[in-house]
Parts: C-alpha cells; sequence; structure tokens
C-alpha cells in the first residue's frame, strides 16, 4: 500500500500527466483511496470511491489540469 503510493508520487512529471488520461484514471483513484489509510478519513475514503467511479468518465479533465497547473493531481493535501 505504501510502495503504491510512493511510487505513484515519484513517478515523472510526464508519466503522471500520462495517467490522468481517460481510463488509466484508474490508477489515481486507486491512489486516492490507499492514501486514505495512512490517515483515516471517512469522508476522504468516500470522496476517493465516487472519484473511482465517476473519475475514468468525466472527472479525468479535473486531473489533467491540475497535474499540468500544480503538478499535483486534484486532492486534498494531507
Amino acid at each position: 500500500m505504501k510502495a503504491y503510493c510512493s511510487w505513484m508520487e515519484n513517478l515523472p512529471r510526464i508519466g503522471k500527466i500520462l495517467l490522468c488520461l481517460p481510463i488509466v484514471n484508474i490508477l489515481w483513484g486507486i491512489y486516492r483511496i490507499l492514501s486514505v489509510f495512512t490517515n483515516f478519513n471517512i469522508w476522504r475514503l468516500l470522496l476517493g470511491i465516487l472519484w473511482l467511479i465517476c473519475g475514468p468518465v468525466f472527472l479525468w479533465i479535473v486531473d489533467l489540469i491540475c497535474m499540468i497547473l500544480y503538478d499535483h493531481i486534484f486532492w486534498f493535501k494531507a
């Protein structure tokens, strides 16, 4: 779990941007859910599950824009 999260965080910027594209955005959804378990918060878990369901369909564009502008996905900083 920690290894997956650190792998996602340590990817080069172009790799992170490519993972923001539709369908592969599921990997960021899994990252969101797994990152919740380091600091458990029920609201983040529910938002992570919702993002996993809706993300590949239309929320991927939000991740893509945030990754290009801010170098991190749209998510709350811990």
